[in-house]
C-alpha cells in the first residue's frame, strides 16, 4: 500500500471538512428557507387577525432584547475567564476589590432601564389587544364546561351545544366538535364564562388565549382576516378530559355565516343558553341565558 506524504493527508483532511462544511451550510439554508415564514414571526403561528402584527412585533422584540442582553452577558463571562484566568506562574489569591462604584451603577441603572422600556411597550400592547371599546358587529358567550364548549350567538339568538359524546378518540372526530362560526372582516366581542371550573380560551391562530373563570366574566375582540378553520382548545388544566376539550373555529363570509345561523335556529337551538346549566349537553328549549349585545 503506498502511504501518501504527510501534505496530502493533511490536503485530504482539509477537503473532507471543507466538504461538511458545506454540506452543513447547505441543509442549513435548505431548513431556514422552509421555515422563513416562521422564524420571519418568530416561531409563531400564522395569525389571522387584525391584531397579529402588533402581537408578532412584540413577541419578536422581546426576544431580540432578550437576545442581546444574553450575548452581553456570555460575552462578559467569557471575556473575565480568559483575562483574569490564573497564569503559570502566580501564586496566592488575586488581588481582593472590595467594591466598585461605577460597575454597581451600571448594573444597577441597565436593568432597571431595560425593565422600564419592557414594562412601557407591555403595557401599551396589552391596552391595545385587551381595548373592547369598539362595538362589535358579533358578540359570542363562549361557556367552558368540563370537557367541551357551549357557543351563544347574542345578536342571531341562537347556540350550539358541545357534549363530551365527541371525545371518541376516532377518527373523522374533528367533523363531530362544536364548532365555532365567525364572519370574515368583521368585528367579534368573546363574553367567556364557564359552568365549573377554570378553563382557558385559546386559538392558537388568533394569536391569543384568555382565561375563563367561574362566577367571573372576561371579554375581548378580534376581526379575524382570513377564511379557513382553526383549531381551538382548552389551554388550563380543568380535569380528566382536558387534553380532549377541543373546539373548532370556522371564519367564513358572512352569508355562510348568516346561513349557518338560519340552520341552528331550524334544528331548535333558538334563545340563549342559560350559564347556570350543568355542563352536559343542553336539550333544544332549554333556553334563558341572555347576556346583552355590544358589551353591556
Amino acid at each position: 500500500m503506498r502511504t501518501l506524504p504527510r501534505h496530502d493527508h493533511t490536503s485530504a483532511r482539509a477537503k473532507r471538512r471543507g466538504l461538511t462544511v458545506t454540506t452543513l451550510a447547505l441543509a442549513t439554508a435548505f431548513a431556514l428557507s422552509g421555515c422563513s415564514g416562521a422564524f420571519s414571526r418568530g416561531l409563531l403561528p400564522h395569525g389571522v387577525t387584525d391584531q397579529t402584527n402588533l402581537i408578532t412585533n412584540m413577541w419578536k422584540g422581546s426576544w431580540i432584547a432578550a437576545l442581546g442582553v444574553g450575548v452581553l452577558v456570555w460575552g462578559l463571562i467569557f471575556w473575565c475567564v480568559v483575562a483574569y484566568r490564573r497564569r503559570k506562574n502566580e501564586v496566592g489569591l488575586p488581588e481582593q476589590l472590595q467594591y466598585n462604584v461605577p460597575i454597581e451603577i451600571l448594573y444597577t441603572v441597565v436593568p432597571l432601564f431595560m425593565i422600564a422600556v419592557l414594562f412601557f411597550y407591555t403595557a401599551r400592547d396589552t391596552t391595545a389587544v385587551l381595548d373592547i371599546s369598539k362595538k362589535p358587529d358579533v358578540t359570542v358567550n363562549v361557556v367552558g364546561k368540563q370537557w367541551s364548549w357551549d357557543f351563544n350567538y347574542i345578536e342571531a339568538r341562537t347556540f350550539e351545544s358541545g357534549t363530551q359524546a365527541e371525545l371518541t378518540g376516532q377518527p373523522g372526530v374533528a367533523a363531530t366538535l362544536p364548532a365555532l362560526y365567525l364572519p370574515v372582516n368583521k368585528r367579534v366581542e368573546f363574553v367567556l364564562t364557564a359552568r365549573d371550573v377554570i378553563h382557558s380560551f385559546w386559538v392558537p391562530a388568533f394569536l391569543m388565549k384568555m382565561d375563563i373563570l367561574p362566577g367571573k366574566v372576561n371579554r375581548f375582540q378580534i376581526v379575524p382576516t382570513e377564511i379557513g378553520t382553526f383549531q381551538g382548545k382548552c389551554a388550563e388544566l380543568c380535569g380528566t378530559y382536558h387534553s380532549q376539550m377541543l373546539f373548532q373555529v370556522k371564519v367564513v363570509s358572512q352569508g355562510d355565516f348568516d346561513a349557518h345561523m338560519s340552520l341552528l335556529k331550524a334544528h331548535g337551538n333558538l334563545g340563549m343558553l342559560d350559564n347556570s346549566l350543568s355542563r352536559v349537553k343542553i336539550a333544544p328549549g332549554d333556553q334563558q341565558f341572555v347576556p346583552k349585545a355590544g358589551g353591556n
